[in-house]
């Protein structure tokens, strides 16, 4: 354990004059750096600034910052520590309840691995409890069943499978490890990690404490793996986590004992420094996140501590975007692993940051967004050294020869045809290769009953668990229709005007919604810019709102009476407040469907020609599709092919949701119940639509209860919003009737033994206060 100098000076001036000369920083020294404010804060956070600015000149990359692209592998959830933060550990009776698998089956590792190819990904991160098998006797059962004898050896193989079938390059995280275990492990993968996250004895040793209990969180093992790391010659990735009870002191031992440990041994690749997030349903559930004050300040002092040539890493997705420029000024220069295609199962509460807008906000910072791979460029360049040769090959296969950084990311050929299958292989085929698909595949298994449904369902479900996480999410929301809007006055009824309409917004807001959904066409007695009135009236009662409003029919009838196009129409409604777009308006893209069902609604290619302008406006929206009616089998595949393909063209969409028509509910395949159309219905979209458009939303309004809870285990992963009615004027309401309140919808999520997330309108996280 790092001890203090007495003759070390403690101010932060002396510090910053040894730290630019590239000495070596006391433990009191780090701990004064760690309590600087004021001018002397602004001086420590220049100072890792400049530090990181001359690292990655060294390093031959001036202003640029790195990530990995990669999936995530959540091999098993099983751990026999008692983490009190943690959300990512189950029990064996929580699996079973939820019909969860106590490991990852190798199809299933596959399946999340070949998809992460076709996306360009090159990390697999493989991420598991410590030692399942020491607690648990169904882990034990388990890998003797199999033939494993520990989960280490089962990490083994399964990364071994995925380098050696989608040439994805492993990075493991499981746990403690012995230096041979890490030996044995080192021809899998060519870095490994495990977070040291403090070196506080208190925080393991007494009662109450977030790691009492959890015998892998000792840190003096822990600071054992990561020396053995050195000793085995592992790029070996590490760091600390900022707030879960440790003090400054503690910090700054933390940090002095990694820089020890690399200055030993030169294998510490990069330093993360995480953020704690509460997180319900654990004990740490009430705690306050990380103070962002002290999180930027431990950036700063980290970077000074392990010096320029260390990579800093800090994970986007656990700090609002806003945030991204304090932590690049205090000398971040690594995003870690962003995922295209799985959630983080770690903290599933926050997704990844989509990898376009990771880039626009990195340059809108001054600096380059660039792909490495999960072992660091001087790590790939000295592979002589640092890896075994086993992993050479799949790690230069990936690598640029003069950088030692990713070969450009690009998406993967649509893998060969193979002979026909069953429908049960046609099941595992859609949820790892779907473009392996044709069209009479996709017919097959919307077509599929019995045996057959079961296994799509199933095979589209671990899509969903292993790619968007277990979350069930929900918006709080109230629906407006704008064709009661009654300029001249309501009738305090059914129709409404301005005044109405502020007190609506303002009753939304006090009950805790986050969002106004706003949808129809203005009657023909309104101004033509009724639209633009509504979208002001609520955004100046309520800006916190967000505002989700007008159908590409409403914008359509909103170009034509005031004279714009419709790029302009969508520009002025961005103006006046609207945040996103509801996708509807058509039922099957199809000009044969609509002329028979709805001969009324706007035509295929001004739907299609709108949803390209509001996108191009920066207008997400939702994307749909009304079944059950004429429609036959191959135009709902046609309709989602054509989702599939807009969505990659301007990545638009946020969610798709599979609507049964009311009043028709026509089989499609004759005699078939309807839950099993509503679930055949569900699961087609998830696996098609996977690797495009990520959720997958059940529309409750148009499904009873039972149709619900099995279209979730289908594969949906969300229900909406719970359209509010309000106590001002709720019948204005477009599902008018129609309530989910939170309470209701968390008893669907428990039956599922899932949690219940409530979200923002664009799937980040809500406003605290509408989240209380």
């Amino acid at each position: 354990m790092p001890t203090s100098s007495p003759t070390a000076p403690l101010s932060v001036a002396a510090a910053l004059t040894r730290a630019a000369r590239g000495e070596r920083l006391h433990v009191d020294e780090v701990e004064a750096l760690l309590r600087a404010t004021g001018e002397d804060a602004d001086a420590v956070r220049d100072a890792a600034a400049s530090a990181r600015d001359e690292g990655l000149r060294l390093a031959g990359r001036p202003g640029v910052l790195t990530y990995s692209r990669k999936v995530f592998i959540p091999l098993t959830t099983l751990c026999r520590d008692r983490c009190h933060y943690c959300i990512f550990v189950d029990t064996p009776g929580q699996l079973k309840r939820a019909h969860k698998p106590l490991y990852m089956t190798a199809e299933q590792v596959l399946a999340v691995a070949r998809r992460g190819a076709a996306l360009g990904c090159k990390e697999a991160l493989f991420t598991l409890g410590d030692r399942p098998e020491d607690r648990w006797p169904q882990a034990r059962a388990w890998l003797d069943e199999h033939g494993y004898a520990t989960t280490l050896e089962y990490v083994a193989a399964m990364a071994r499978l995925v380098r050696d079938d989608t040439g994805l390059l492993p990075h493991l995280n499981p746990g403690v490890m012995t230096y041979d275990e890490m030996l044995a492990l080192r021809g899998t993968a060519p870095s490994m990690g495990m977070m040291l996250e403090t070196t506080s004895r208190r925080l393991y040793e007494e009662p109450g404490q977030v790691h009492h209990g959890s015998p892998d969180k000792d840190p003096a093992v822990r600071l054992r793996v990561i020396d053995d790391a050195g000793r085995a010659r592992v790029p070996f990735t590490t760091g600390i986590l900022v707030g879960i009870g440790e003090t400054l002191r503690d910090r700054a031992e933390s940090l002095v004992a990694l820089r020890d440990a690399h200055a030993a041994h030169g294998h510490i690749q990069e330093v993360i420094v995480q953020n704690f997030r509460a997180k319900p349903r654990t004990a740490m559930r009430g705690a306050p996140d990380a103070d962002l004050r002290e999180y930027v300040a431990t950036i700063a002092v980290a970077r000074l501590v392990m010096g320029p040539r260390m990579r800093i890493q800090v994970p986007p997705n656990l700090s609002d975007p806003a945030e991204f420029a304090l932590l690049v000024a205090a000398g971040a220069d690594d995003w870690g692993g962003v995922s295209p295609v799985t959630a983080d199962h770690v903290n599933p509460e926050r997704p990844w940051p989509d990898l376009d807008e990771l880039a626009r906000l990195t340059d809108g910072l001054g600096f380059a967004l660039t792909e490495r791979l999960t072992a660091h460029p001087e790590y790939v360049q000295d592979a002589e050294r640092w890896l075994d040769p086993e992993v050479v090959p799949a790690t230069r296969a990936l690598a640029d020869a003069q950088t030692g950084l990713a070969v450009r990311s690009t998406r993967a050929a649509t893998p060969p045809r193979r002979p026909r299958a069953t429908a049960a292989g046609l099941a595992d085929r859609a949820a790892s290769e779907p473009g392996a698909l044709d069209d009479d595949d996709w017919v097959r298994l919307l077509r599929a009953e019995g045996d057959a449904l079961e296994t799509l369902t199933r095979a589209a479900d671990d899509v969903r668990r292993y790619t968007v996480g277990e979350a069930i999410g929900i918006v709080v929301n109230r629906n407006v229709s704008s064709a009661q809007y009654r300029a001249t006055g309501g009738d305090g009824r059914d129709t409404y005007d301005l005044a109405d309409l502020r007190r609506i917004a303002a009753d939304a807001r006090e009950l805790g919604a986050t969002e106004i959904c706003v949808q129809g066409t203005p009657a023909a007695s309104e101004a033509p810019d009724a639209a633009l009135e509504i979208a002001r009236a609520i955004r100046g009662e309520a800006p916190g709102i967000h505002l989700h409003a007008f159908r590409p029919a409403d914008v359509r009838h909103l170009a034509r009476g005031t004279g714009r196009d419709i790029d302009a129409a969508y520009a002025a409604l961005r103006d006046a407040g609207v945040g996103t777009v509801p996708g509807t308006g058509v039922k099957v893209l199809s000009e044969r469907v609509r002329r028979l069902v709805a001969p009324e609604d706007i035509e295929i290619e001004r739907w299609l020609e709108a949803i390209r302008a509001a996108h191009r406006a920066g207008l997400r929206s939702t994307s749909v599709l009304f079944y059950g009616h004429v429609e036959t089998a191959g135009e709902r595949i046609a309709h989602l092919r054509t989702l599939a393909t807009l969505q990659r063209e301007t990545r638009g969409f946020t969610e798709f949701v599979p609507m049964p028509l009311p009043g028709h509910g026509t089989a499609l395949v004759p005699g078939r119940a309807p839950i099993d159309e509503h679930r055949a219905m569900v699961a087609v979209s998830r696996l098609m639509l996977s690797d495009t458009i990520r959720h997958i939303q059940v529309p409750w309004t148009r499904l009873h209860p039972a149709e619900v809870s099995a279209a979730l285990r289908a594969g949906g992963d969300d229900l909406g919003g719970t359209l509010l009615d309000g106590r001002v004027l709720p019948r204005v309401g477009v599902e008018h009737g129609h309530e989910m309140p939170l309470a209701q919808a968390r008893r669907i999520a428990d039956g599922l033994f899932r949690p219940l997330r409530t979200r923002a309108t664009d799937y980040t996280e809500p406003a605290r206060a509408a989240r209380s």
